[in-house]
């Protein structure tokens, strides 16, 4: 008897031991599992270092997840989320019609959020006498109307014209608000001869090194090494100056909204991130790098 007791004994040990394991690896009631997660984030340029900052802090506090940030303009955030190739699309500016109807024939329902604001600054050298321009002036600029310094109250000089490329969202977003001064049905090019240059600092190094250059970028990307102009309405509006203060009064002309979008409602790791950037933490890194937060 006390054989067979020993090997019984010994036949149920590991089913024992097993149940203890089972036992220990159940969370506790109240307690949810680390669930590892891997984002995608691509897009605009003008938001790229702040998304950066933005996926680091949050890795800091999260461990188990991994975002991968890349640039490349707003264009290709949102042509990647049309695609499926990506999590969350950047975009200085908002999505097309023509884009909502291609991602919808393809099963995508673009969910937009509102991640932040910005302030395009438009920019000259410091040696540059000009101090401010209105919107008529500036978009006569970019047409090519305007063509020397003298014609708004600087030098004899000629205007070399800088802008980002057509992929740019800012560079939609600029030739809709200021070259067509926000008007439909005015098709208006920027001039042939204006610089196209792949990135807000390519911008800020052109205008710091050439006396006749002009160019506009984020605000959170403008240096001391540049001089930034006022800006009004029109000849009968006050010159303003870009700032947070500004864009929350509603007072600086050239300000817009950022944009994140998801190819459907955002749901489990997604939608924690969004939620965390939407929070005061998260925006208090937006005004840390020089954009305007949206709380």
């Amino acid at each position: 008897m006390k054989i067979k007791t020993i090997v019984l004994i010994l036949l149920l040990f590991p089913a024992l031991i097993g149940c203890a394991a089972g036992q220990a690896a159940t969370p506790s009631a109240g307690t949810p599992a680390l669930e590892a997660a891997y984002i995608e984030n691509k897009g605009s340029d003008t938001i790229v270092n702040l998304a950066l900052a933005w996926a680091e802090r949050y890795q800091e506090l999260h461990s188990e997840i991994r975002i991968s940030v890349t640039g490349g303009g707003s264009g290709t955030g949102i042509a990647a989320l049309i695609n499926g190739t990506v999590d969350i699309a950047n975009a200085s500016r908002q999505i097309s019609p023509e884009e909502i109807k291609e991602a919808g024939a393809k099963g995508i329902k673009p969910v937009e959020f509102v991640i932040a604001r910005d302030a395009i600054g438009v920019i000259v050298n410091p040696k540059n006498p000009v101090k401010q321009l209105t919107l008529p002036q500036i978009s006569a600029i970019y047409k090519g109307e305007i063509t020397n310094w003298k014609e708004v109250g600087g030098e004899d000089r000629p205007i070399v014209r800088l802008s980002r490329e057509t992929n740019s969202g800012t560079h939609v977003y600029f030739l809709e608000t200021v070259v067509r001064l926000g008007s439909s049905t005015d098709k208006s090019i920027f001039s042939p001869d204006t610089l196209l240059l792949p990135s807000s600092e390519g911008i800020i190094a052109e205008v710091r090194d050439n006396p006749n250059a002009i160019g506009y970028d984020g605000l959170g990307y403008i240096t001391p090494e540049v001089k930034t102009l006022g800006v009004a309405k029109d000849d009968r509006s006050p010159f303003v100056l870009p700032s947070v203060a500004t864009v929350n009064s509603n007072q600086y002309p050239i300000a817009r909204d950022l944009y994140m979008y998801t190819g459907k409602p955002p749901e489990g790791a997604v939608k924690t991130y969004l939620d965390w950037i939407l929070s005061p933490e998260a925006q208090k890194i937006v005004q840390e790098l020089g954009f305007v937060p949206i709380k």
